[in-house]
């Protein structure tokens, strides 16, 4: 008598499961990188609020990014990459970035963050 085989064997399961399982670590390798990111994104959105009416200059908008980020701890981007160009009767602040998160040996993850906000009357 012939029995037929049913189910998935071993290896199948290995074939099956290494992919999901290395998603799986790519999502939690790039887990920090939007954290960063939601804490960068927090603070500018803050910037906005806090200078509604108007009244910002460059130098009181870095020096509240500069307590933010101290505050959340946010080391990168820094104070530097974060570019203030003038906007109507306001300013726009401007976080673009790249940040890199290292997946397997010489193998990384790079993710482009862009965060735009109008402060001060700047439409």
């Amino acid at each position: 008598m012939l029995r037929r085989q049913r189910g998935v064997t071993a290896i199948g399961w290995l074939v099956l499961l290494i992919p999901f399982a290395i998603v799986i670590y790519a999502g939690v390798r790039l887990l920090p990188l939007y954290l960063n990111y939601m804490n960068v994104s927090r603070t500018l959105s803050s910037l906005a609020d806090q200078y509604r009416g108007g009244g910002a200059t460059p130098d009181d908008i870095r020096n509240s990014i500069a307590k933010h980020f101290e505050i959340d701890e946010v080391n990168y981007p820094t104070i530097r990459d974060i570019s203030i160009s003038r906007a109507g009767q306001g300013w726009q602040v401007e976080a673009a970035y790249y940040d890199q998160a290292p997946l397997f040996a010489h193998i990384t993850l790079q993710v482009k963050f862009d965060k735009v906000v109008n402060v001060g009357g700047g439409g």
